[in-house]
């Protein structure tokens, strides 16, 4: 809808500009130019009567409601950057919050109705508190037009401003205002609402999908993307898109006979289960129906996976069964065995090895120079992820004094461990994406104020941060071959088509795409870190817009491995049927790369991928025959979906496993030695324990450090 100007000559140049538009539903332009100099009025919306507004710097003590814009159009010689500025300084000229509360609301009453034929869900304007409608068209001279309205009056304020400050802009001017354009505007709301300060920031990101698909469609050049395969949930059940979709939706539920039978295996054998959220969707289905008969059962992150076995051994669990790859299985033994649980057995689910690209890449000789280079740079610290053997951590803390990290505590230790010891040098490895990403993590951090950044720890500031930058270090030739797809191309079509939607992603995604997620992490529109994370930030949205009892629809791009989605649907679903008459719609959606992409199995064997020196085989979707297309598969780890439930049953059934039928199923103890002739298992057990003191409290323990501090004695 564009904005209507009525100008009338006069003598006096004290009066500002004020925007008005047409109201009619027809959205129809009318612009009124006249001659300057210039007096500008406000076409009153409702009783279409012209109204005078003075400027708030002249009248601020007498009445807090003036306000005053200049809208952008074809005859007009004001630009986009003008009027933001005009209505900042109008902003920063209220100081009391209540005074800018009313600026607000006197630009919601600018704001014509919209019309109910663009009160429509597909224009809908996602991560706001309140509903807000936004609707576009590009117009014959080249310029964009825009609607919106909301069931709150500030949020349609925040609307009435960028409309005011779009409308009739180019559609270069639209793509180019950012979110930092608008922190003049978000400052001093009643209340300090976060969520108020989004709304600026999603309408915007809404606005500019609107006028980039609207460009591309009128100049002929729409991408021909397909929409990624996605799970929509409701109270009353769910609906999938695509095939792949449709499959993980089957084994969502369960056969209660397969269910049944994995339940009593279990309870008479005392067997534990601990396994990987990246789990085969149908042994996940099997698992997370199978917990609500036997308590045994944990489907984690692999921090948790260890802490979860040995929960289960002191409850009496025989065996601790092991669904994940086998530095998992290694560490879930070494760290019983710590415990003082060496007489419960722990099983795989293979007698093939179940590898990692993310532990292979640790284990190979470029790893070991690393390592060797950051033993003669005392005082160093090696931060290696958990993603790794147990023979690497054994290996890597006799070279350098080592710490096991998470995604979800690698900044935090990263950040401890400089604030314990300011002249330290850090060597994190092997996830080369990671590490990129931290390395800019922390360059961001050189942006904010000494107050934010001890909001994030509260030992760092802008002096400390950037001096830790030279030396910090990471590993540049280790990657997750399923985080690696989440490249460039999956990067634009988010852009393209999901770019106002809720945005997760695991740390060791690529570059573009931590980018794109810390910016909506910025909206709280996104978050990025471990899979735990991923599943709390979707809870926690999924939750408010239930508590708000409104119609509303969620919509989550799942940065990581599609083994995910078991437990999210289970813990959406959840929180869907805690409200008997939820309105709530919430959409999880599967984005996929060209890159995992593979044709139906051939004679000659399924496609493969090239990851370093390692060829890894592309495994299909679980739609038989289809693979890993848009309609058929996911980013999904091959060596993930060697834990099936075929598998999981013929341990289960075997145990006590007499006859040595499983016998190549075994986590066995690490009886080799390091190069100083202690055990592997004792060694590579001690990062990992250092790790736990400092989850539990919250600094490094005095053993590492001081192992840190004698190595620098010794240069």
């Amino acid at each position: 809808m564009a904005l209507a100007l009525s100008v009338t000559p006069t003598s006096s140049s004290s009066s500002s500009c004020v925007l008005s538009r047409n109201p009619s539903p027809n959205f129809k332009t009318t612009l009124l130019n006249f001659a300057s100099p210039r007096r500008i009025h406000a076409i009153n919306p409702l009783h279409r009567s012209f109204q005078c507004l003075q400027s708030p710097s002249q009248h601020l003590n007498t009445s807090p409601f003036t306000t005053s814009a200049v809208t952008s159009s074809s005859s007009s010689s004001q630009t986009t950057e003008l009027v933001l500025q005009r209505l900042v300084q109008e902003f920063k000229s209220l100081t009391e919050p209540i005074d800018r509360l009313r600026w607000v609301l006197r630009y919601a009453s600018l704001l014509p109705p919209m019309p109910d034929s663009s009160r429509t869900e597909s224009n809908r304007v996602m991560g706001c508190t309140a509903r807000v409608w936004l609707d576009a068209e590009l117009g014959q001279d080249g310029k964009m037009r825009f609607w919106a309205d909301s069931d709150s009056d500030v949020s349609k304020g925040m609307c009435s401003c960028l409309i005011q400050l779009l409308d009739s802009a180019t559609p270069e001017e639209v793509m180019e205002l950012k979110a930092e354009d608008l922190v003049e505007l978000n400052v001093g709301l009643l209340g300090g609402e976060r969520s108020r300060v989004n709304t600026w920031h999603n309408v915007l990101v809404s606005m500019q999908k609107k006028t980039r698909r609207l460009v591309a469609e009128k100049e002929g050049k729409a991408p021909t993307f397909e929409p990624f395969p996605s799970l929509l949930l409701t109270s009353d059940g769910i609906e999938p898109k695509g095939s792949f979709a449709e499959a993980q939706a089957k084994y969502l539920f369960p056969e209660e006979a397969r269910v049944q039978q994995l339940v009593k295996v279990l309870k008479e054998k005392k067997i534990g289960v601990s396994a990987h959220f990246y789990m085969d969707p149908e042994v996940q289905g099997v698992l997370t129906a199978a917990q609500k008969h036997w308590p045994h059962i944990y489907i984690s992150d692999s921090l948790i996976m260890a802490d979860a076995a040995v929960k289960m051994a002191k409850a009496g669990c025989q065996y601790i069964t092991v669904l994940g790859v086998d530095f998992m299985s290694e560490n879930v033994r070494a760290i019983l065995d710590q415990a003082g649980f060496g007489e419960v057995g722990v099983y795989r689910m293979s007698d093939e090895t179940i590898g990692c690209s993310l532990a292979d890449a640790a284990s190979a000789p470029a790893y070991l120079n690393y390592l060797e280079a950051a033993s003669l740079s005392p005082p160093s610290l090696h931060v290696v992820y958990i993603n790794t053997s147990l023979e690497t951590k054994a290996f890597a803390h006799e070279l350098v004094p080592t710490i096991t990290c998470t995604s979800s505590n690698v900044v935090q230790t990263i950040l401890q461990a400089f604030a314990e010891m300011p002249k330290l040098n850090v060597w994190y490895g092997p996830d080369s994406y990671m590490g990129a990403n931290i390395v800019k993590l922390f360059e961001q951090m050189t942006l904010m104020t000494d107050e934010e950044i001890a909001n994030i720890h509260p030992k760092h500031n802008l002096d400390s941060i950037k001096s830790l930058l030279p030396r910090l270090h990471y590993f540049q030739e280790g990657t997750c071959i399923v985080h690696h797809l989440f490249g460039h191309e999956v990067v634009e079509r988010i852009k393209y088509m999901y770019c106002d939607a809720f945005l997760t992603a695991h740390l060791e995604v690529p570059g573009e795409m931590f980018s794109l997620a810390m910016e909506a992490k910025k909206r709280d529109m996104g978050v990025v870190g471990s899979t735990q994370n991923i599943l709390d930030f979707i809870k926690k949205k999924v939750q408010e817009a239930v508590d708000r009892d409104v119609d509303d629809h969620l919509q989550f791009i799942l940065g990581t491995e599609s083994g995910m989605v078991t437990s999210i649907v289970a813990v959406i679903r959840s929180l869907l049927g805690s409200s008997a008459n939820s309105k709530v719609k919430v959409e999880v959606v599967f984005p996929v790369s060209s890159d995992s992409m593979s044709k139906t199995s051939s004679p000659k064997g399924p496609s493969s991928i090239n990851v370093g020196d390692a060829v890894l085989p592309i495994v299909p979707g679980v739609a038989g025959g289809e693979g890993c297309s848009i309609h058929g598969g996911c980013a999904s780890c091959p060596y993930m979906k060697m834990n099936s439930l075929n598998s999981l049953l013929k341990v289960c059934q075997n145990l006590p496993d007499v006859e040595n039928v499983i016998g190549g199923f075994k986590a066995e103890r690490f009886k080799r030695q390091t190069p100083q002739g202690k055990l592997i298992a004792d060694v590579g057990c001690e990062p990992i324990l250092h790790m736990r003191h400092f989850q539990a409290n919250k600094e490094l323990p005095k053993e590492l450090l001081d192992h840190v501090l004698s190595r620098e004695g010794k240069r």
